[in-house]
């Protein structure tokens, strides 16, 4: 049966901020086209790669990879909150697989899920004509991060699990590109903001808005150029979605983390999830991969970035 990849960059900022004249026209379009060649492949099961920002792993205990039995959306941002029509028995085989080829990976039988793997789902998808789904969470935020070579290891491993169920799968990557939101750091966070960073837990009404309203903030700063994060690097994207796109990920996986946040800030390291998905879907047999949008938008500060294989 047939394995399919979608690649997406995520935004909250979306629902909050208009971006130049003719952005949204484009992503929405852009969308359109996706979920045309989402509703033509039909797929019957989603694994959704995706990261997450401190809403549902903390480093109380925080793993690599996570494969969700259970999971539900907090619904941040605007997305949809709730359950997600998971599979624990599909979960339990795919967390066996994966050990049984060198992967260390946790299981959850209750994951929570944010925008990073919510998003994209809702946009593109639907959020209430969901096949099964599969969430793989990949830690992109809280350093020390997997080695890129060691995503590599446990997409491709992925990717085997998928093209052996005899389903039609649709591997869904959310995440990067290049973007530097004002993302607090354990290494220097003091106070309830490090105790939130370790204990976690759920944010009140209030303490969400706030969060969010910083982040809305720093972005009208990063558009005026006042602010202190990282500017948006179309090169460093372009180059990299060529590197997805062409198989060429092998100088890519020799690139550290210093020099990640360095050229695409600290919210490049999702990439990873764009090459977890590449992997399983190379290593499932899909060699056409096609660039569909991309547009630095610093209003949404993002990369924004979507690309397909197999669809």
């Amino acid at each position: 049966m047939p394995v399919a990849a979608l690649f997406s960059s995520h935004t909250p900022l979306k629902a909050f901020v208009e971006p130049q004249a003719g952005v949204r026209e484009a992503v929405e379009r852009t969308a359109a086209e996706l979920r045309r060649a989402v509703a033509a492949f039909a797929p019957d099961l989603i694994v959704a790669i995706g990261p997450d920002h401190f809403n549902g792993f903390f480093y109380r205990l925080m793993p690599a990879y996570c494969v969700g039995a259970a999971v539900e959306s907090v619904g941040d941002w605007h997305t949809p909150p709730g359950s997600l029509p998971t599979d624990a028995d599909l979960a339990e085989r795919c967390v066996r697989f994966l050990h049984l080829h060198d992967v260390d990976v946790a299981l959850s039988y209750r994951m929570d899920v944010d925008h990073g793997i919510t998003q994209v789902l809702d946009e593109v998808i639907g959020w209430d004509t969901l096949p099964a789904v599969l969430p793989v969470f990949v830690n992109c935020a809280a350093p020390p991060l997997p080695p890129v070579r060691r995503v590599r290891a446990f997409g491709k491993a992925l990717g085997l699990f998928a093209a052996d169920l005899g389903r039609r799968v649709l591997l869904v990557a959310s995440g990067g590109l290049s973007h530097d939101p004002p993302i607090p750091a354990l290494a220097t966070a003091e106070g309830a903001v490090r105790e939130r960073l370790i204990d976690g837990g759920r944010l009140s009404a209030d303490a969400r808005a706030a969060r969010q309203q910083r982040v809305l903030d720093d972005a009208r700063a990063q558009v005026i150029g006042s602010s202190q994060q990282r500017p948006l690097n179309s090169d460093w994207d372009r180059a990299f979605m060529r590197a997805v796109e062409t198989d060429a990920l092998d100088d890519f996986t020799n690139t550290d983390d210093v020099a990640i946040t360095r050229d695409a800030g600290c919210g490049g390291h999702e990439v990873r999830t764009w090459i977890a998905a590449a992997e399983a879907a190379r290593s499932a047999g899909v060699t056409e991969f096609r660039e569909r949008y991309y547009r630095a938008v610093p209003e949404w500060v993002a990369g924004y970035g979507v690309m397909t294989a197999g669809l």
